[in-house]
């Protein structure tokens, strides 16, 4: 009777949350497609003439604000206001039922769309991601042309001569303008990509790790236009014998040489984003990308602050994750025990409360005896459903930073305890490998890491909630022997027979340097080490809590709110009384400067405020995780750790072993074992090298077999 009772209630509040989610879409979409109808209108005199005029009456006037107002209202508050009505959704998003029954259909409808297209240059990219990408270089072209259509003509011989310049010699210089101008708005969205707990991301289905590409994208677009930029001005300085004007930082005017000073760190931080540079010298990559910030100081005091609005809310939202993230890392975290594999594999093992990912999420990690600078993404291979108390990454033993932590733990007088600082997790918001009747998972070597977590979120799945779950062929690929251990991995080492049975798991398993398995006495069997751990270590908790969402949300807006509050009446009673909103008084670099300090100010405070609520939340519950403190097989015999290597020998590892088919001295026929397979929907995953990517690509895109859809996952190891 209970049961029977409140089913109807618990359908009828599912109803309306999903009734008030898409009201929240709707409202997203709007203020979106409002948003960049005013970019797109921006270069046009319908936007000068009659909209600039209207807006500056209301705005300008203003004792508080005065002409920043105008940009504060037109480029900063939309993009703000999206993170957080995104965060309000996404909380939603986590308390429906049904999450992912809705989604189902949308991704069906938009298969087609999905399908990848391999484009040199940008990659594996879906329709989607090339026909956005296509729009937003229109987007682009249209403002450059129309802003050159409306001023070239008025530049005459007759108009220039009262400067004295030539006919060219004055639209080169226009065109260097402009130039700058389009680069703002790339610059408005650089910072989004990489924002890792952005709202603006996941509500769109994206994650800060898939996301990366646009990042790069539009990086090189940013800095092939601000370099333009500076190049046509140089050479217009240099045919109108103004040179000095390199040196010009003006106090009331634009600062020229604080834009040289920004476009030099670009272009220092830009070379080293190079891919020869950046895989052979990772340290200098990363390093020379914290050039960023004088990149982005200096910008401000090149435009003014009032027009540095326009990049002012994609870096505002990074500026809160990069803060967030900062508190998070300053604590060391319970590293339990670590697995080490043969093939020079480290398996990392935290303790966790309280802590809910998706399968393929990502973490960073820091060891600060090896760098105290250096952060490295991993791929989570536990499950938060099935393993809620644990979160695992595999490291492979491939960088430098990684062989050193490879080399720390796995050697004979190896540590018995480790300061490690983490930030995330980072994933989806959600995924959909239920709509599909087989999983198909090619890796290539490390590769098979995000699949860990999938294959196991699957198993609790199939235990949990009784229902069926897709088939699962795993193919992978190997160079030798010793990497077949990383096989052991995929299922959890406290897996029963029961749950693991239930999976339809089939793995094909390639060898392509070995002709025959090697000998019994050749083989190496991997090890755990147990770390003792320090008082002040503590286990791995959402930094913002379980609502973690509406704490963000909370942030932004009150954060944004204190910036407004704070800004007016330093305007009104400091600057208002000086400058009168001339523009032509108060120092332009300082007004900037306080600016900066007040924005920092803001997402200090409330950031810190919520970081440490939560963190007294999570204290008081982690006083009863019971001390590990000597929890090693002599101390403590019934954990799961201790059963580790008695499990890896059980009955689901034996399952696991009749399941796998092993091919020495050949490579997988890709097409052939693709194509073969009948099912109505057939979801490919692919984690490996770029040839094996675009190879599983090029087949789902041939349109041989509609019933391949390729999923596209993002991973680190």
């Amino acid at each position: 009777m209970p049961q029977t009772s409140s089913s109807p209630s618990i359908k009828a509040s599912s109803s309306v949350i999903n009734d008030f989610q898409a009201v929240i879409m709707a409202l997203l979409l709007i203020v979106t497609i409002g948003y960049f109808l005013v970019l797109i209108v921006t270069p046009t005199n319908m936007y000068r003439q009659i909209w600039t005029p209207k807006i500056k009456a209301q705005t300008t006037t203003s004792t508080y604000f005065g002409a920043q107002g105008r940009t504060l209202l037109m480029n900063t508050f939309p993009l703000i206001f999206i993170a957080v009505l995104g965060c309000v959704y996404l909380h939603l998003w986590k308390k429906s039922n049904d999450k992912n029954i809705n989604r189902v259909e949308k991704k069906q409808k938009l298969a087609i769309w999905r399908r990848p297209i391999i484009m040199k240059g940008l990659g594996i990219v879906s329709r989607i991601e090339l026909g956005f990408f296509v729009m937003f270089i229109a987007l682009l072209v249209w403002t450059f042309a129309s802003y050159l259509h409306i001023i070239f003509p008025t530049l005459t011989p007759k108009s220039v001569a009262k400067t004295g310049e030539k006919v060219w010699e004055a639209k080169l210089e226009d065109s260097g303008l402009r130039l700058g101008l389009v680069g703002n708005i790339c610059l408005t969205f650089l910072f989004v990509p990489v924002t890792r707990g952005s709202s603006v991301l996941q509500v769109f289905g994206l994650t800060s790790e898939a996301s990366v590409k646009y990042h790069i994208w539009l990086g090189h677009i940013v800095m092939t236009l601000f370099s333009a930029h500076g190049i046509c001005y140089i050479i217009y300085w240099a045919a109108t014998h103004q040179l000095s004007e390199m040196l010009k930082w003006g106090n009331t005017d634009i600062s020229n040489l604080a834009g040289e000073l920004s476009l030099l760190s670009g272009l220092v931080l830009w070379i080293a984003t190079f891919p020869r540079i950046r895989r052979k010298m990772f340290e200098l990559f990363f390093y020379t990308h914290h050039f960023y910030i004088l990149f982005v100081v200096f910008f401000v005091f090149h435009v003014g602050v009032s027009y540095a609005g326009i990049m002012l809310p994609g870096f505002y939202l990074f500026m809160v994750d990069r803060y967030l993230r900062f508190l998070q890392s300053l604590s060391n975290v319970r590293l339990v025990s670590a697995r080490v594999l043969p093939c020079e594999t480290l398996e990392l093992n935290f303790s966790s409360k309280g802590l809910c990912y998706t399968p393929t999420s990502i973490m960073f990690v820091n060891v600060p005896s090896i760098s105290k600078l250096q952060w490295h993404p991993f791929t989570i291979t536990s499950s938060s459903s099935l393993e809620p108390e644990k979160l695992s990454v595999v490291i492979k033993g491939e960088g430098s930073w990684s062989k050193k932590l490879y080399q720390m733990i796995s050697s004979p007088n190896s540590v018995n305890r480790l300061n490690v600082s983490v930030e995330g997790p980072y994933g989806p918001a959600s995924t959909h490998f239920l709509r599909h009747d087989l999983l198909v998972m090619v890796s290539g070597g490390s590769g098979v890491t995000p699949f860990i977590s999938i294959i196991r979120e699957l198993i609790h799945t199939s235990e949990s909630q009784k229902c069926k779950t897709p088939e699962i062929l795993l193919i992978s690929v190997f160079k030798n022997s010793q990497d077949l251990t990383m096989l052991d991995l995929l299922l959890p080492i406290s897996g029963a027979p029961s749950e693991t049975s239930k999976l339809d798991l089939q793995i094909e398993a390639f060898v392509t340097r070995e002709k025959q398995p090697i000998s019994a006495e050749d083989k190496k069997n991997f090890r755990t080490i147990w770390f003792k751990p320090n008082p002040s270590d503590e286990p791995i908790t959402p930094i913002l809590g379980r609502n973690n969402w509406l704490w963000l949300g909370a942030i932004i807006s009150s954060s944004f709110i204190i910036f407004l509050i704070s800004l007016g009446v330093l305007n009104r009673y400091y600057i208002y009384p000086i400058d009168k909103n001339t523009n032509k008084i108060y120092s332009y670099p300082i007004k900037a400067v306080l600016n900066m300090l007040i924005i920092c100010m803001s997402i200090v405070i409330t950031s810190s405020a919520a970081f440490v609520w939560n963190k007294r939340q999570n204290a008081t519950d982690a006083k009863q995780i019971q001390n590990m403190e000597g929890a090693s097989p002599m101390a403590s015999p019934n954990s799961w750790f201790y059963n580790a290597d008695r499990e890896m020998e059980s009955l689901p590892q034996q399952s696991l072993f009749q399941s796998t088919n092993l091919h020495f001295g050949e490579r997988p026929d890709l097409k052939r074992r693709l194509f073969e397979r009948k099912e109505s929907s057939v979801g490919v995953l692919v984690c490996g090298p770029k040839k094996m990517r675009h190879e599983v690509a090029n087949i789902c895109s041939s349109g041989l077999a509609s019933n391949l859809h390729f999923e596209s996952i993002s991973f680190s190891w």
